[in-house]
This record gives structure tokens, sequence and C-alpha cells, in this order.
């Protein structure tokens, strides 16, 4: 099982290339490299960690605290690097729990993750600390900058987004995918459940929120944006109407217990789903 979950950081997005209008920035080169990471700043406060399998971290800092969004698969002395660029008191939050994403859990003594997420533990590394469970609505103040938890099921039973309001930014990890998400993944979400997120993330990002910087940030290399939601939406309700324009098997050996997943594909979004639960 943990193999095929790795092979989600691998497959999970589509290769989409074209930038977004307004969010195209040069790339800056990374700041620290390892055996098997590298670490870029972002803006302000805000640096991508990411991995040689293509797995990726955000280290978000205020005045007073840190918060490390996800853990990647198991990248080695994690929890040195993170203190390499700061000494506050960290917060670490999973999006969701995936191997890809809370794999190196075991570096930290704690961790914050929604309680819909626990049916996935029993597929990671036996975890010894103390886990807090999140909800929407719930905050991290880290000194000047506070993060909201919004849940977004779909992708997981329990994933979510940090919105920083304040900077007009927020991490998805998978929920919207990285040009391409999956919900065939067991348990599998209705495309119905994820319409419902797309549409409530419209809502919330349209007071502000300009980039969404998602959890497999080597495919895309930007943040995304509105017109990604955009075709996201349309193309779930493309398939709730039976009329998607470009579908086709996904032949993939990951299809993870789904027996006949199907792929569609609609602007710069994809959308891989089980026919059996589309509603």
């Amino acid at each position: 099982m943990k193999r095929l979950l790795l092979l989600i950081c691998f497959l999970l997005p589509v290769l989409t290339a074209a930038a977004q209008e307004g969010l195209s920035e040069p790339p800056r080169p990374p700041v620290y490299t390892a055996a098997d990471l590298a670490v870029t700043p972002l803006e302000e406060g805000v640096w991508v960690i990411e991995t040689d399998d293509r797995t990726t971290m955000y280290l978000v800092e205020g005045t007073e605290r840190a918060l490390l969004i996800d853990t990647g698969t198991h990248p080695a002395e994690l929890d040195r690097v993170v203190r390499r660029f700061t000494r506050k008191p960290l917060f670490v939050v999973l999006t969701h729990a995936h191997y890809d994403h809370a794999g190196g859990i075991g570096f930290f003594g704690e961790i914050y993750m929604h309680p819909a997420d626990t049916v996935l533990l029993d597929r990671l590394p036996k975890y010894e600390g103390r886990i807090r469970f999140i909800g929407g609505g719930d905050r991290f103040d880290l000194g000047g900058r506070v993060l909201e938890v919004v849940e977004m099921p779909g992708h997981t039973p329990g994933s979510v987004v940090l919105m920083d309001r304040a900077a007009g930014i927020c991490f998805s990890g998978d929920a919207f995918g990285s040009g391409q998400v999956w919900l065939q993944v067991v348990p599998t979400a209705p495309v119905s459940l994820y319409l419902s997120a797309v549409r409530r993330m419209q809502r919330e990002t349209a007071g502000g929120i300009e980039k969404i910087y998602c959890g497999h940030y080597p495919y895309q290399r930007r943040p995304l944006g509105a017109d990604y939601l955009a075709d996201m939406a349309a193309l779930a309700q493309s398939i709730l109407d039976g009329r998607p324009t470009d579908d086709a098997p996904f032949e993939v050996e990951s299809a993870l217990n789904c027996a006949a997943p199907r792929v569609a594909y609609g602007g710069e979004a994809s959308i891989v789903y089980d026919p059996a639960q589309a509603r």
C-alpha cells in the first residue's frame, strides 16, 4: 500500500505547463539544498520545501511562531532542515494524511490534522507523538500572520486548506490537485461532494485570496488561481451531467481499489473519478 500511495506524488498532477495570467513569476533559486530536498523562498516568510520524489511542504513564519504544512514522504532530517530557517515554536499541520504528505510526521512530537483522515493513519509509519484535531474555523496565530482552517473533503475525507487571508494566499494540499485531482483513492469521494468543495473554495477565495499554493509544487512551479478553480468546477459539473467532452479510462496501475476509474479533462484541470461514485 505504501508503494501505491507513493505513486500519488508522481502521478497526481497532469503536467499542465501553461501559466495563468497574472500569476506567473520568475522562479527563484533554492537557498538550501541537500541530497533529497531543496528549500526556496516564495515570498516574505514563506518557503517551499521540495523533495526529490516531488513531494512538497511549506514553511510559514510569523513574528512569534512558525508552521510547517505537511511532512513529505520521509525526507532526511526534515526537523533539522526546518530549524535552519526558523527557531520559533513550530506547529506541524497536515493538509491530509496520505503518505506523500504525512510520511515524515515521525520527526515531530506533535501534529495537527482533521479527524476524518484518521482512517488513513494505518497506512503511515506508526506515530508515537501527540495528534491534535483541527476543524473548519480553527486558526493558527503565528504573530502578525494567521492561518485559518477550511474543510475541503473530496481527495480525502479530512482534506483541509490553510488560508492566510491578510496575505492573499492559501495552501491547498491535494484538495484541488496540482493540475489533476484524484477522487478514486479509497475511501472514494463522489464527484458531487468534490464539486461542492470547489464551489466553496471559489467563495472562500473570492474575498482576496489570489494565490493557491498546491500540494505538489514541482509540477506547476507557480501558484494556482481563480481560473483553475473555474475549470475544475466546470469539469466536475460536466461529469455529473454525463457530458464531459474529453473523458477516457484511467489506465494507471495504482487505481487504488477502483475497478474502472476514468479521467476527464477540461481547460487546465483534470479529474480522476470512479464512475460508480460520481453522484
